[in-house]
């Protein structure tokens, strides 16, 4: 049974069940993200970058298809449970390097 980080980020609490209507789900692809704060909300935009370049030569705009809102207590839990779903696969399956030029450079990790 795979572990839910969102449970598990809260650990040493009590844990509540919350039932899920996922009828309105909607499934996006992002190999990019910009993250701006405001004294209240942290906002995450994510797209998908092609890094192709056009005929002119100039680099592709990023495409930008969602935009994620949260309060800081919210982005904060969303923290922790994505670092502890990180290191799970890391643990699985090796370290990731998310320095491109360095995976590029035989640096190990998944790309």
């Amino acid at each position: 049974m795979q572990e839910d980080p969102t449970q598990s980020a809260n650990a040493g609490q009590q844990m509540m069940q919350l039932p899920v209507d996922i009828s309105d789900l909607k499934t996006i692809y992002a190999n990019f993200f910009r993250v701006v704060g405001t004294f209240e909300e942290l906002i995450i935009d994510t797209g998908l970058h092609t890094q192709q370049q056009t005929a002119q030569g100039t680099m592709e705009p990023v495409r930008l298809n969602a935009r994620l809102v949260l309060n800081y207590y919210t982005a904060k839990r969303l923290l922790l449970a994505l670092q502890q779903a990180v290191s799970l696969h890391e643990r699985r399956f090796g370290l990731i390097e998310p320095d491109v030029r360095k995976r590029m450079q035989g640096g190990g990790g998944i790309a």
